[in-house]
């Protein structure tokens, strides 16, 4: 996770406006509305995954003025997944990410603890990482793969960073993905001179999803996810 945080001020844009209007139709959209060439968004549920990947919920992304714009929601969504993977008997894997000192997820920092409690057990771990890549340099491929996961769902922060990263890995690994498009989320995007006015955290979150192809299964709400446990043996 290398983003700096944008504090929520400022005016409303013209681009803000547009964006408010833009995220009732991104998420009632339908699989019909896109080409091959995009991913399956407006699927009404997904098959039933195996393992549930919670991506940097931290303190420092999700709490406090600094949080993403839509912080309370992911939580809100996390929870709900949480329970009912757990219930489940799903694998649950919290991604934690190791910042460079002086960052706001420096390790050992209020800002890098975790936000949502973990139940330590055979079916829930932390994994830390350094990179946006959950599968770079971690144990959570051995993790995943041990346990017999062949689909998995993610949530967290950030949608076009550490959540896209982890999420073209495992699709390379031959990992079916699900991501909810109310359980992921960003940052505004800075005005940038001579090149854009600044993008509504929600637009960017969008353009995360559908940059990832036409193989992640995306669904509108978390509460379309349904967990099993998985059969160990890959």
């Amino acid at each position: 996770m290398t983003a700096t945080p944008v504090p929520r001020t400022g005016t409303a844009t013209e681009i803000e406006a547009a964006a408010e209007t833009a995220a009732p139709a991104a998420e009632t959209a339908t699989a019909a509305e896109h080409t091959a060439a995009g991913p399956a968004t407006g699927v009404e549920a997904a098959e039933a995954v195996e393992a549930l990947l919670l991506v940097d919920l931290q303190t420092a992304f999700v709490a406090g003025d600094e949080a993403v714009p839509d912080a309370a929601r992911v939580l809100d969504r996390g929870r709900v997944l949480l329970a009912r993977a757990r219930a489940a008997g799903a694998l649950v894997v919290h991604l934690q990410n190791d910042g460079a000192p002086g960052t706001v997820d420096e390790p050992h920092t209020p800002g890098w603890e975790l936000h949502l409690p973990v139940a330590p057990g055979p079916r829930e771990s932390v994994v830390r990482k350094s990179e946006d890549d959950g599968f770079d340099g971690t144990p959570l491929g051995a993790l995943l793969d041990g346990a017999g996961v062949r689909a998995l769902a993610l949530c967290g922060v950030l949608s076009e960073m550490c959540v896209a990263a982890t999420a073209r890995t495992a699709l390379a690994r031959d990992f079916r993905v699900v991501l909810p498009h109310d359980a992921h989320a960003t940052y505004d995007i800075p005005a940038a001179a001579g090149i854009s006015e600044r993008v509504p955290a929600a637009l960017s979150s969008r353009a995360a999803e559908w940059a990832l192809g036409d193989e992640v299964e995306i669904v509108p709400r978390a509460a379309d996810v349904t967990f099993t446990a998985p059969r160990r043996g890959r």
